[in-house]
Parts: C-alpha cells; sequence; structure tokens
C-alpha cells in the first residue's frame, strides 16, 4: 500500500524528470557554484544570486525551483567561499538544501587559475500526504517526513582564464534514501557528475561583441547522459541573447540585461520536444545577479561568467 501511495511522488522525481535528482537550470551558466564549489570567489567581487523557476507550466504538481546564493572571495587571499539556498517542489514533496563552499585557488599561468572546492549540504526533506489522499492520513508510516534530515558532502574543480573555463563536480557523494519500503530504497539521491565548458570569442577588435559556446553534461548512474549545449552573444556588454538545446529533451531561448555595472537580469524560456510538450506550455525561469566591486571598480573575468 505504501509502494501504491508513492507512485505519485516516483512518477515525477524519476519518469518525469528523466532521472534528474538535482534541480535543472537552463541557464546554468550564470549559477555554477551550485553544481560546483570550486566557482565560489571566481569573479572577484562579493556576488548574490536569486533565480526562479517554473516547470511544464499547466501540468499539476510539476517543479518550481528558488534559489539564492551568495559567493566572495575572502580579501585579497586564494580562498573563496560561498552560502546558498535551493527550495525545490515537485508534486506533494518540498526539498530545501542549504550549502556551504569553501574553494581554493592556484595561478597556474600568467593568464590561468586553477581552483579547487568542497560543499558541505543540510537536506530537509517533506512529503504533503493528504496531496497523496491516503485512505488513513493518521497512519504513522507517513509521520516521519516532515523535515526528515540528511546531511551530503561534494566536491569540484574549476579551472579557468579570462577566456575560457572548464569545470567538474560532485555536488553530492552520499547516497541518502528518501524512503524505504520494507529495508528496499524506493526513493534514492544519486550522485551526479557534472562536466562544464566554456570559451569567449572576441567577434571584433574592440570586443564590442563576444560569442560564448558552451557545454554541461551531467551524468546520473541507471539514466541516459544528459547534455546541454549552448550559444550565446554579448552586444557591447550589456545585451545577451542566445539559444539552448538539452539533448532529447527541449530547446530554450536566453536573454539578458546588464542594468548597471553591478546588475544583470536574466530570462530563459524551456519548450519540450518530447511526447511532454503535449501537456505544458513550456518553462520558464528568470534570475537577478549584482555584483560588489572591490577590485577598482573592475570584473576580473568576462561577464558571461
Amino acid at each position: 500500500m505504501r509502494t501504491k501511495l508513492f507512485f505519485f511522488v516516483i512518477m515525477f522525481a524519476t519518469i518525469f524528470g528523466y532521472g534528474q535528482q538535482d534541480a535543472q537550470y537552463t541557464q546554468y551558466m550564470y549559477n555554477t557554484i551550485n553544481i560546483n564549489p570550486a566557482y565560489a570567489g571566481s569573479r572577484g567581487a562579493l556576488s548574490v544570486f536569486a533565480l526562479y523557476r517554473t516547470q511544464w507550466v499547466g501540468l499539476d504538481g510539476a517543479p518550481q525551483t528558488s534559489t539564492l546564493s551568495v559567493n566572495s572571495p575572502i580579501n585579497n587571499s586564494n580562498i573563496g567561499v560561498g552560502l546558498s539556498l535551493v527550495n525545490d517542489k515537485i508534486g506533494p514533496t518540498n526539498e530545501t538544501n542549504i550549502s556551504a563552499d569553501l574553494s581554493y585557488t592556484i595561478q597556474t599561468s600568467a593568464d590561468t587559475k586553477l581552483s579547487f572546492g568542497i560543499k558541505g549540504t543540510a537536506n530537509l526533506f517533506n512529503l504533503d500526504i493528504n496531496k497523496l489522499n491516503p485512505a488513513n492520513q493518521n497512519d504513522p508510516q507517513f509521520q516521519d517526513f516532515d523535515n526528515k534530515f540528511s546531511p551530503n558532502v561534494g566536491a569540484g574543480v574549476y579551472w579557468h582564464s579570462d577566456k575560457a573555463y572548464v569545470g567538474l563536480s560532485v555536488p553530492n557523494f552520499i547516497e541518502s534514501s528518501k524512503y524505504n519500503d520494507n529495508d528496499i530504497a524506493i526513493y534514492k539521491s544519486k550522485m551526479n557528475y557534472y562536466l562544464m565548458g566554456g570559451y569567449v570569442f572576441n567577434l571584433d577588435k574592440y570586443e564590442y561583441y563576444k560569442f560564448k559556446p558552451a557545454i554541461l553534461a551531467k551524468m546520473v548512474e541507471g539514466v541516459p547522459l544528459q547534455v546541454d549545449i549552448s550559444a550565446n552573444f554579448m552586444l557591447l556588454d550589456k545585451i545577451t541573447l542566445g539559444a539552448a538545446y538539452r539533448w532529447s529533451a527541449s530547446v530554450s531561448a536566453m536573454a539578458g540585461f546588464q542594468v548597471t555595472d553591478g546588475l544583470y537580469i536574466g530570462y530563459g524560456y524551456d519548450r519540450e520536444t518530447t511526447n511532454l510538450k503535449n501537456y505544458n506550455s513550456g518553462s520558464h525561469e528568470i534570475f537577478l545577479r549584482y555584483e560588489f566591486f572591490t577590485n577598482n571598480g573592475k570584473m576580473t573575468t568576462p561577464r558571461f561568467f
């Protein structure tokens, strides 16, 4: 009986999500710290980031993700720190991750740096059993999912210059079970492996126009490889326009605007390429980023990453 009641949870968490267990982002290139702790402090400024994503609009119980993060280098040292909060709602479940990040950067050449990062995460998992319509809502078997706590740790490396970056990370090493039925894990968080890279091309000698192709590959045991390919153009260091393709899943359009030297706003829209497109009107994502500069008002890396 317990397994049947959890079919709704499993359907959204595994089938509709194509094995997606970590929160999914179209504009991951602006939100790198959530998947790679080595990114902390790499922009050379105190960076505050907020994002809201509503996925598969029109489909009941579809994922909704809210993210808030802050990261910064520590004075003039090689150390960077970060703190982030991610809330992910899928159907009757509500999951919150609170993470702390620590990075250490070494200069590998005149133009390149290599950062190592570690992440510590506190996971709080909630299940609203009323949305499952159980026959007995007072069944004690369903009373242990209020702020169920589980810790986790992750790590990553991040190589970057003013023009290019490559990152490899595993945000969560511990494979924790959210729900067991007769000691068998029904919903288990697995390790997610991320590999990402990008390069910025100057399209004119004055660097008014830039082009950045990028790729993000995600590997999870037991599900197909997920690959995001994106291409963004930046005009006059103010306007960003781009498109992305998620392999066998969706196509996306992205736009951003540098409102002030510190404030950037971005928007993304996804449209499914699978049969799921017949049951929703797409996914929307909006974010704000504000940065406080200390190095004479200059950014040490391009605004693309």
